[in-house]
């Protein structure tokens, strides 16, 4: 008898939602203090995720709940790089 997976589970820091892992995306501070996103979901250092929609990023900004779950204050060219790059991830 084969069991089932059990697949990871993420709270978005925008929504408050739990999804799975594989459909969020993962920023990340670096332990150099580089805030990014981290396409490979295995670079070091503190992450927080987030839905792949716009909405969703804007709430976590709102809130300061990105700059909370990173424990780091965030540029503001950092936040409109991470922003440009949720459009591309959004868009089909």
């Amino acid at each position: 008898m084969i069991k089932a997976r059990k697949l990871p589970q993420r709270m978005c820091v925008g929504c408050r939602e739990m999804k799975n892992k594989k459909e969020l995306i993962r920023v990340v501070r670096t332990p150099e203090g580089l805030v990014e996103i981290d396409s490979t979901g295995k670079k070091s250092g503190r992450g927080a995720y987030l839905c792949p929609d716009q909405e969703c990023f804007n709430l976590a900004l709102k809130g300061k709940r990105l700059q909370k779950a990173l424990q780091h204050e965030i540029a503001l060219d950092i936040l409109n790089n991470i922003r440009e790059q949720l459009k591309i991830k959004d868009s089909p």
